[in-house]
Protein backbone atom coordinates (compact mmCIF):
# COMPACT_ATOMS: atom_id res chain seq x y z
CA UNK A 1 0.00 0.00 0.00
CA UNK A 2 1.35 3.38 -0.99
CA UNK A 3 1.59 5.95 1.74
CA UNK A 4 0.20 9.49 1.49
CA UNK A 5 2.19 12.69 1.17
CA UNK A 6 3.12 15.10 3.92
CA UNK A 7 4.61 18.18 2.32
CA UNK A 8 7.09 16.85 -0.26
CA UNK A 9 8.02 13.73 1.76
CA UNK A 10 6.56 10.33 0.82
CA UNK A 11 5.62 8.10 3.80
CA UNK A 12 5.96 4.36 3.50
CA UNK A 13 3.47 2.34 5.56
CA UNK A 14 3.91 -1.30 6.56
CA UNK A 15 0.37 -2.77 6.46
CA UNK A 16 1.26 -5.73 8.70
CA UNK A 17 2.79 -3.49 11.37
CA UNK A 18 -0.20 -1.14 11.24
CA UNK A 19 -2.66 -4.04 11.55
CA UNK A 20 -0.71 -5.43 14.52
CA UNK A 21 -0.72 -1.98 16.14
CA UNK A 22 -4.50 -1.74 15.87
CA UNK A 23 -5.02 -5.30 17.14
CA UNK A 24 -2.98 -4.49 20.24
CA UNK A 25 -4.15 -0.94 20.94
CA UNK A 26 -7.83 -0.67 19.98
CA UNK A 27 -9.26 -3.32 22.36
CA UNK A 28 -7.93 -1.27 25.29
CA UNK A 29 -9.73 1.91 24.15
CA UNK A 30 -13.30 3.09 24.44
CA UNK A 31 -15.55 3.23 21.39
CA UNK A 32 -14.93 6.94 20.92
CA UNK A 33 -11.16 6.64 21.44
CA UNK A 34 -10.98 3.90 18.81
CA UNK A 35 -12.63 5.92 16.06
CA UNK A 36 -10.60 9.07 16.88
CA UNK A 37 -7.34 7.09 16.88
CA UNK A 38 -8.01 5.64 13.43
CA UNK A 39 -9.29 9.03 12.15
CA UNK A 40 -6.05 10.64 13.33
CA UNK A 41 -4.02 8.03 11.39
CA UNK A 42 -6.11 8.70 8.28
CA UNK A 43 -5.19 12.37 8.46
CA UNK A 44 -1.56 11.92 9.58
CA UNK A 45 -0.61 9.00 7.34
CA UNK A 46 -2.78 9.79 4.35
CA UNK A 47 -4.73 6.55 4.52
CA UNK A 48 -8.01 6.18 2.70
CA UNK A 49 -11.08 5.36 4.74
CA UNK A 50 -11.29 1.95 3.03
CA UNK A 51 -7.65 1.14 3.87
CA UNK A 52 -8.14 2.24 7.48
CA UNK A 53 -11.28 0.09 7.79
CA UNK A 54 -9.46 -2.94 6.38
CA UNK A 55 -6.51 -2.55 8.76
CA UNK A 56 -8.40 -1.64 11.94
CA UNK A 57 -11.55 -3.71 11.61
CA UNK A 58 -13.77 -0.66 12.16
CA UNK A 59 -16.56 0.12 9.72
CA UNK A 60 -16.27 2.89 7.17
CA UNK A 61 -19.16 4.69 8.83
CA UNK A 62 -17.46 4.62 12.24
CA UNK A 63 -14.22 6.01 10.79
CA UNK A 64 -16.09 8.72 8.85
CA UNK A 65 -17.82 9.75 12.06
CA UNK A 66 -14.43 9.95 13.77
CA UNK A 67 -13.11 12.15 10.94
CA UNK A 68 -16.01 14.59 11.37
CA UNK A 69 -15.27 14.82 15.10
CA UNK A 70 -11.52 15.08 14.50
CA UNK A 71 -11.76 17.78 11.80
CA UNK A 72 -14.29 19.86 13.75
CA UNK A 73 -12.23 19.76 16.91
CA UNK A 74 -15.43 18.97 18.85
CA UNK A 75 -14.04 16.04 20.82
CA UNK A 76 -16.56 16.41 23.66
CA UNK A 77 -15.99 14.96 27.14
CA UNK A 78 -13.02 12.56 26.87
CA UNK A 79 -14.46 10.53 29.73
CA UNK A 80 -17.60 9.60 27.74
CA UNK A 81 -17.87 7.29 24.75
CA UNK A 82 -21.18 8.78 23.65
CA UNK A 83 -22.83 12.15 23.89
CA UNK A 84 -24.99 12.67 26.92
CA UNK A 85 -28.32 11.05 26.23
CA UNK A 86 -26.94 8.87 23.43
CA UNK A 87 -27.34 5.13 23.06
CA UNK A 88 -30.38 2.89 23.08
CA UNK A 89 -33.15 3.99 25.39
CA UNK A 90 -34.17 1.79 28.31
CA UNK A 91 -37.30 -0.25 27.69
CA UNK A 92 -39.01 1.35 30.67
CA UNK A 93 -38.31 4.80 29.26
CA UNK A 94 -39.75 3.88 25.86
CA UNK A 95 -42.68 1.96 27.35
CA UNK A 96 -43.77 3.67 30.59
CA UNK A 97 -45.26 1.34 33.19
CA UNK A 98 -43.55 -1.78 31.85
CA UNK A 99 -41.65 -2.50 35.06
CA UNK A 100 -44.69 -2.06 37.28
CA UNK A 101 -46.76 -4.39 35.11
CA UNK A 102 -44.05 -7.04 35.30
CA UNK A 103 -43.91 -6.83 39.09
CA UNK A 104 -47.68 -7.16 39.29
CA UNK A 105 -47.48 -10.40 37.35
CA UNK A 106 -44.93 -11.99 39.66
CA UNK A 107 -45.86 -10.64 43.07
CA UNK A 108 -46.95 -13.36 45.56
CA UNK A 109 -50.51 -12.04 45.76
CA UNK A 110 -51.03 -12.58 42.03
CA UNK A 111 -49.39 -16.02 42.10
CA UNK A 112 -51.62 -17.11 44.94
CA UNK A 113 -54.83 -15.97 43.28
CA UNK A 114 -56.67 -19.16 42.19
CA UNK A 115 -58.37 -17.21 39.38
CA UNK A 116 -55.09 -16.02 37.88
CA UNK A 117 -54.38 -17.60 34.50
CA UNK A 118 -50.67 -17.20 35.13
CA UNK A 119 -50.69 -18.93 38.48
CA UNK A 120 -48.68 -21.91 37.27
CA UNK A 121 -46.76 -20.25 34.45
CA UNK A 122 -44.90 -17.38 36.09
CA UNK A 123 -41.60 -19.26 36.13
CA UNK A 124 -41.38 -18.87 32.34
CA UNK A 125 -40.01 -15.63 30.87
CA UNK A 126 -41.73 -16.51 27.59
CA UNK A 127 -45.13 -16.60 29.28
CA UNK A 128 -44.37 -13.33 31.05
CA UNK A 129 -43.43 -11.73 27.72
CA UNK A 130 -46.66 -13.01 26.20
CA UNK A 131 -48.72 -11.68 29.11
CA UNK A 132 -47.05 -8.27 28.80
CA UNK A 133 -47.77 -8.31 25.08
CA UNK A 134 -51.47 -8.81 25.82
CA UNK A 135 -51.25 -5.66 27.93
CA UNK A 136 -49.84 -3.64 25.02
CA UNK A 137 -46.10 -3.89 25.71
CA UNK A 138 -43.47 -5.06 23.23
CA UNK A 139 -40.76 -7.11 24.92
CA UNK A 140 -38.90 -10.35 24.22
CA UNK A 141 -38.44 -13.15 26.75
CA UNK A 142 -34.71 -12.37 26.98
CA UNK A 143 -35.49 -8.75 27.78
CA UNK A 144 -37.89 -9.96 30.49
CA UNK A 145 -35.03 -11.95 32.03
CA UNK A 146 -32.74 -8.89 32.00
CA UNK A 147 -35.48 -6.77 33.54
CA UNK A 148 -36.05 -9.32 36.30
CA UNK A 149 -32.33 -9.51 37.09
CA UNK A 150 -32.11 -5.72 37.25
CA UNK A 151 -34.80 -5.87 39.95
CA UNK A 152 -32.90 -8.50 41.98
CA UNK A 153 -35.20 -11.37 41.00
CA UNK A 154 -33.74 -14.80 40.35
CA UNK A 155 -34.94 -18.33 39.66
CA UNK A 156 -35.96 -20.04 42.89
CA UNK A 157 -36.48 -23.63 43.93
CA UNK A 158 -37.71 -25.28 47.11
CA UNK A 159 -35.33 -25.49 50.05
CA UNK A 160 -35.88 -27.98 52.85
CA UNK A 161 -35.34 -25.77 55.87
CA UNK A 162 -38.56 -25.90 57.89
CA UNK A 163 -38.24 -28.49 60.63
CA UNK A 164 -41.16 -27.43 62.76
CA UNK A 165 -40.81 -26.27 66.33
CA UNK A 166 -37.28 -26.86 67.62
CA UNK A 167 -37.12 -28.80 70.87
CA UNK A 168 -35.49 -26.76 73.66
CA UNK A 169 -33.09 -29.62 74.46
CA UNK A 170 -32.12 -30.23 70.87
CA UNK A 171 -28.51 -29.05 71.13
CA UNK A 172 -27.99 -30.68 74.52
CA UNK A 173 -29.16 -34.02 73.11
CA UNK A 174 -26.73 -33.77 70.21
CA UNK A 175 -23.90 -33.07 72.65
CA UNK A 176 -25.03 -36.00 74.81
CA UNK A 177 -24.98 -38.37 71.82
CA UNK A 178 -21.55 -37.08 70.76
CA UNK A 179 -20.02 -37.66 74.22
CA UNK A 180 -21.58 -41.11 74.50
CA UNK A 181 -20.41 -42.14 71.04
CA UNK A 182 -16.84 -41.06 71.79
CA UNK A 183 -16.91 -43.05 75.00
CA UNK A 184 -18.07 -46.20 73.20
CA UNK A 185 -15.50 -45.84 70.43
CA UNK A 186 -12.67 -45.35 72.93
CA UNK A 187 -13.78 -48.54 74.66
CA UNK A 188 -13.78 -50.49 71.39
CA UNK A 189 -17.54 -50.88 71.24
CA UNK A 190 -19.62 -50.46 68.09
CA UNK A 191 -21.58 -47.28 67.44
CA UNK A 192 -24.21 -47.69 64.73
CA UNK A 193 -26.68 -45.29 63.14
CA UNK A 194 -29.90 -46.90 61.94
CA UNK A 195 -32.85 -45.82 59.82
CA UNK A 196 -35.19 -46.94 57.05
CA UNK A 197 -34.41 -45.59 53.58
CA UNK A 198 -37.24 -44.44 51.33
CA UNK A 199 -39.36 -47.31 50.02
CA UNK A 200 -38.59 -48.14 46.39
CA UNK A 201 -40.85 -49.50 43.65
CA UNK A 202 -39.70 -52.82 42.24
CA UNK A 203 -40.06 -53.18 38.47
CA UNK A 204 -39.55 -51.24 35.25
CA UNK A 205 -40.18 -47.84 36.82
CA UNK A 206 -38.31 -44.63 36.22
CA UNK A 207 -35.45 -43.94 38.62
CA UNK A 208 -34.27 -40.33 38.79
CA UNK A 209 -30.89 -39.16 37.53
CA UNK A 210 -28.76 -39.76 34.44
CA UNK A 211 -25.74 -41.90 33.63
CA UNK A 212 -23.43 -42.32 30.63
CA UNK A 213 -24.37 -44.90 28.01
CA UNK A 214 -24.53 -45.49 24.25
CA UNK A 215 -26.46 -42.76 22.45
CA UNK A 216 -29.97 -43.78 21.45
CA UNK A 217 -30.05 -46.79 23.83
CA UNK A 218 -31.99 -45.36 26.74
CA UNK A 219 -33.52 -47.88 29.14
CA UNK A 220 -37.27 -48.18 28.56
CA UNK A 221 -39.49 -47.93 31.65
CA UNK A 222 -43.21 -47.77 32.33
CA UNK A 223 -45.01 -44.57 31.42
CA UNK A 224 -47.01 -44.58 34.66
CA UNK A 225 -46.12 -45.57 38.22
CA UNK A 226 -49.42 -45.10 39.99
CA UNK A 227 -49.44 -46.01 43.67
CA UNK A 228 -50.87 -49.50 44.14
CA UNK A 229 -51.00 -51.44 47.41
CA UNK A 230 -50.24 -54.63 45.50
CA UNK A 231 -47.21 -53.16 43.74
CA UNK A 232 -43.95 -54.79 44.96
CA UNK A 233 -41.89 -52.46 47.14
CA UNK A 234 -38.45 -52.72 48.65
CA UNK A 235 -37.90 -51.48 52.21
CA UNK A 236 -34.18 -50.91 52.83
CA UNK A 237 -33.28 -50.73 56.54
CA UNK A 238 -29.73 -49.51 56.99
CA UNK A 239 -27.08 -49.91 59.68
CA UNK A 240 -24.05 -47.63 59.45
CA UNK A 241 -20.97 -48.38 61.56
CA UNK A 242 -19.63 -44.90 62.30
CA UNK A 243 -16.27 -46.13 63.61
CA UNK A 244 -15.40 -48.38 60.66
CA UNK A 245 -17.23 -46.51 57.85
CA UNK A 246 -19.14 -49.65 56.88
CA UNK A 247 -22.75 -50.03 55.87
CA UNK A 248 -25.23 -52.87 55.94
CA UNK A 249 -28.72 -52.88 54.43
CA UNK A 250 -31.47 -55.40 55.08
CA UNK A 251 -33.99 -55.19 52.23
CA UNK A 252 -37.49 -56.09 53.40
CA UNK A 253 -40.43 -56.94 51.19
CA UNK A 254 -43.49 -56.54 53.47
CA UNK A 255 -43.75 -53.90 56.22
CA UNK A 256 -41.47 -51.45 58.02
CA UNK A 257 -42.14 -52.46 61.63
CA UNK A 258 -40.18 -52.43 64.87
CA UNK A 259 -39.65 -56.19 64.54
CA UNK A 260 -38.21 -55.65 61.07
CA UNK A 261 -35.89 -52.92 62.40
CA UNK A 262 -34.55 -55.11 65.22
CA UNK A 263 -34.26 -58.12 62.91
CA UNK A 264 -32.11 -55.98 60.62
CA UNK A 265 -29.83 -55.12 63.55
CA UNK A 266 -29.73 -58.81 64.55
CA UNK A 267 -28.73 -59.84 61.02
CA UNK A 268 -26.01 -57.17 60.95
CA UNK A 269 -24.64 -58.39 64.31
CA UNK A 270 -24.54 -62.03 63.25
CA UNK A 271 -22.97 -61.40 59.85
CA UNK A 272 -20.70 -58.41 60.46
CA UNK A 273 -20.84 -56.99 63.97
CA UNK A 274 -19.84 -60.03 66.01
CA UNK A 275 -16.79 -60.89 63.85
CA UNK A 276 -15.69 -57.23 63.98
CA UNK A 277 -16.30 -56.75 67.72
CA UNK A 278 -15.69 -60.17 69.24
CA UNK A 279 -14.91 -58.74 72.69
CA UNK A 280 -17.72 -56.18 72.79
CA UNK A 281 -20.21 -56.33 75.64
CA UNK A 282 -22.02 -53.11 74.79
CA UNK A 283 -23.41 -51.45 71.69
CA UNK A 284 -24.74 -47.96 71.02
CA UNK A 285 -27.60 -47.41 68.58
CA UNK A 286 -28.29 -43.87 67.31
CA UNK A 287 -31.79 -43.69 65.87
CA UNK A 288 -34.42 -41.18 64.79
CA UNK A 289 -37.29 -40.25 67.07
CA UNK A 290 -39.89 -41.72 64.73
CA UNK A 291 -40.56 -44.55 62.32
CA UNK A 292 -40.04 -48.20 63.12
CA UNK A 293 -37.38 -47.39 65.74
CA UNK A 294 -39.18 -44.61 67.60
CA UNK A 295 -38.72 -44.27 71.38
CA UNK A 296 -42.47 -44.59 72.06
CA UNK A 297 -42.86 -47.95 70.31
CA UNK A 298 -43.39 -50.74 72.82
CA UNK A 299 -42.56 -53.37 70.20
CA UNK A 300 -39.19 -51.66 69.57
CA UNK A 301 -38.20 -52.10 73.22
CA UNK A 302 -39.49 -55.66 73.65
CA UNK A 303 -37.75 -56.69 70.41
CA UNK A 304 -34.49 -55.14 71.63
CA UNK A 305 -34.90 -57.06 74.89
CA UNK A 306 -35.03 -60.34 72.99
CA UNK A 307 -31.92 -59.30 71.05
CA UNK A 308 -30.09 -58.42 74.28
CA UNK A 309 -31.00 -61.81 75.75
CA UNK A 310 -29.77 -63.64 72.64
CA UNK A 311 -26.45 -61.78 72.31
CA UNK A 312 -25.65 -60.94 75.92
CA UNK A 313 -25.09 -57.32 74.88
CA UNK A 314 -26.09 -54.22 76.78
CA UNK A 315 -27.91 -52.25 74.08
CA UNK A 316 -27.79 -48.48 74.62
CA UNK A 317 -30.09 -46.36 72.48
CA UNK A 318 -29.97 -42.59 71.92
CA UNK A 319 -32.62 -40.94 69.76
CA UNK A 320 -32.11 -37.77 67.75
CA UNK A 321 -34.51 -34.98 68.75
CA UNK A 322 -37.78 -34.72 66.77
CA UNK A 323 -37.42 -33.03 63.39
CA UNK A 324 -33.68 -33.64 63.05
CA UNK A 325 -33.58 -36.86 61.04
CA UNK A 326 -31.42 -35.25 58.34
CA UNK A 327 -28.59 -35.04 60.88
CA UNK A 328 -28.54 -38.81 61.31
CA UNK A 329 -25.14 -39.91 59.99
CA UNK A 330 -26.64 -42.76 57.99
CA UNK A 331 -28.47 -40.27 55.77
CA UNK A 332 -25.40 -38.56 54.35
CA UNK A 333 -22.78 -41.29 54.85
CA UNK A 334 -24.68 -44.27 53.46
CA UNK A 335 -28.10 -43.62 51.94
CA UNK A 336 -26.95 -40.69 49.80
CA UNK A 337 -24.24 -42.80 48.15
CA UNK A 338 -26.66 -45.65 47.49
CA UNK A 339 -29.00 -43.23 45.70
CA UNK A 340 -26.11 -41.95 43.58
CA UNK A 341 -24.98 -45.49 42.74
CA UNK A 342 -28.33 -46.60 41.33
CA UNK A 343 -29.40 -43.35 39.70
CA UNK A 344 -31.11 -43.72 36.32
CA UNK A 345 -31.30 -47.51 36.78
CA UNK A 346 -34.70 -49.19 36.98
CA UNK A 347 -34.90 -51.38 40.08
CA UNK A 348 -36.22 -54.35 38.13
CA UNK A 349 -36.09 -56.94 40.90
CA UNK A 350 -35.20 -57.41 44.55
CA UNK A 351 -31.92 -59.01 43.53
CA UNK A 352 -31.02 -55.99 41.39
CA UNK A 353 -31.65 -53.76 44.41
CA UNK A 354 -29.48 -55.90 46.68
CA UNK A 355 -26.67 -56.04 44.10
CA UNK A 356 -26.70 -52.28 43.49
CA UNK A 357 -26.61 -51.53 47.21
CA UNK A 358 -23.74 -53.97 47.74
CA UNK A 359 -21.81 -52.38 44.86
CA UNK A 360 -21.81 -48.96 46.55
CA UNK A 361 -18.30 -47.64 47.21
CA UNK A 362 -16.73 -44.26 47.95
CA UNK A 363 -13.22 -42.83 47.62
CA UNK A 364 -13.08 -42.48 51.41
CA UNK A 365 -13.37 -46.25 51.85
CA UNK A 366 -17.07 -46.90 52.46
CA UNK A 367 -18.08 -50.52 51.89
CA UNK A 368 -21.64 -51.82 51.96
CA UNK A 369 -23.16 -55.28 52.36
CA UNK A 370 -26.80 -56.09 51.62
CA UNK A 371 -29.19 -59.02 52.05
CA UNK A 372 -32.80 -59.71 51.15
CA UNK A 373 -35.24 -60.35 54.00
CA UNK A 374 -38.21 -62.41 52.81
CA UNK A 375 -39.85 -62.66 56.24
CA UNK A 376 -43.40 -61.39 56.70
CA UNK A 377 -43.85 -58.60 59.24
CA UNK A 378 -47.29 -57.59 60.44
CA UNK A 379 -48.38 -54.13 61.50
CA UNK A 380 -50.45 -53.39 64.59
CA UNK A 381 -48.92 -56.15 66.68
CA UNK A 382 -49.91 -55.63 70.31
CA UNK A 383 -47.54 -55.75 73.29
CA UNK A 384 -48.97 -56.82 76.63
CA UNK A 385 -48.29 -55.04 79.89
CA UNK A 386 -46.45 -58.10 81.14
CA UNK A 387 -44.11 -58.12 78.12
CA UNK A 388 -43.38 -54.42 78.54
CA UNK A 389 -42.80 -54.81 82.29
CA UNK A 390 -40.28 -57.58 81.57
CA UNK A 391 -38.01 -55.18 79.65
CA UNK A 392 -34.84 -54.71 81.71
CA UNK A 393 -34.35 -51.05 80.94
CA UNK A 394 -31.99 -48.58 82.58
CA UNK A 395 -32.78 -44.98 81.74
CA UNK A 396 -30.31 -42.09 81.62
CA UNK A 397 -30.75 -39.08 83.88
CA UNK A 398 -30.86 -36.72 80.89
CA UNK A 399 -33.97 -37.23 78.82
CA UNK A 400 -34.69 -40.82 79.87
CA UNK A 401 -37.28 -41.01 77.11
CA UNK A 402 -34.54 -40.52 74.50
CA UNK A 403 -31.58 -42.22 76.20
CA UNK A 404 -31.78 -45.67 77.74
CA UNK A 405 -30.00 -49.03 77.94
CA UNK A 406 -31.66 -52.43 77.64
CA UNK A 407 -29.71 -55.13 79.48
CA UNK A 408 -30.02 -58.92 79.29
CA UNK A 409 -32.76 -60.09 81.66
CA UNK A 410 -30.92 -63.17 82.94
Amino acid sequence: MAGGRKGSRVLTLDPQAQRKKYATLLPALTEKQRRLTVAADVRALGLTVSDAARLSGLTRGTISRGLVEFDSGDLGDPRRSRRKGGGRKRLEAVQPGLGKQLEKLIEPGTRGDPMSLLRWTLKSTRNLAEALGERGYQISHTAVAHLLHSRSYSLKGNSKQLEGTSHPDRDRQFRFINRLARKFLRGGGPVISVDTKKKELVGAYKNGGREWGPKGKETAVNVHDFIDAKMPKAIPYGIYDTGRDEGFVNVGITRDTAEFAVESIRTWWRRIGRPRYAKATKILICADAGGSNGPRLKLWKTSLQRLANETGLEISVSHYPPGTSKWNKIEHRLFSFISVNWRARPLLSYQVIVDLIAATRTRTGLEVAAVLDRRTYETGKAVSKEELAAVNIRRARFHPDWNYTICPSY
